[in-house]
């Protein structure tokens, strides 16, 4: 509903999410990455289908299992883009998300830091 949990008045986004709808910030645009061991891979190379984390920044009323300010793995493959006061965000439903990452599943005892 609203972007950030901590944002100041002016930093929230001038839009209300509807139904199971999540507003997502990509983590990091295309092009080089780097491997776990340093390895510079170019945007270029040939991978098979890569699954990408992003920033959830708002959220619909029904959407029950991600909060703004949550990182959730998603197909960047399947994404609706949309440009909200020159920033782009992905657009998707609730269902197309793999999994979430968040603080306030740390020390649960069956959590393995993910909801997968």
């Amino acid at each position: 509903m609203s972007a950030k949990r901590n944002d100041t008045p002016q930093d929230k986004l001038p839009i209300r999410m509807l139904h199971d709808r999540v507003l997502v910030r990509q983590e990091n645009g295309e092009g080089e990455r780097r491997s776990g061991g340093g390895i510079l891979i170019p945007a270029t190379a040939a991978v098979g289908r890569r699954l990408a984390w992003a920033e959830v920044v708002a959220v619909g009323q029904n959407v029950r299992t991600v909060e703004p300010g949550d990182r959730v793995l998603y197909d960047p493959e399947d994404r609706a883009e949309v440009e909200v006061r020159g920033t782009g965000y992905v657009l998707m439903r609730e269902r197309d998300l793999h999994a979430v990452a968040a603080d306030r599943f740390e020390g649960s005892e069956d959590s393995t830091g993910l909801y997968l």
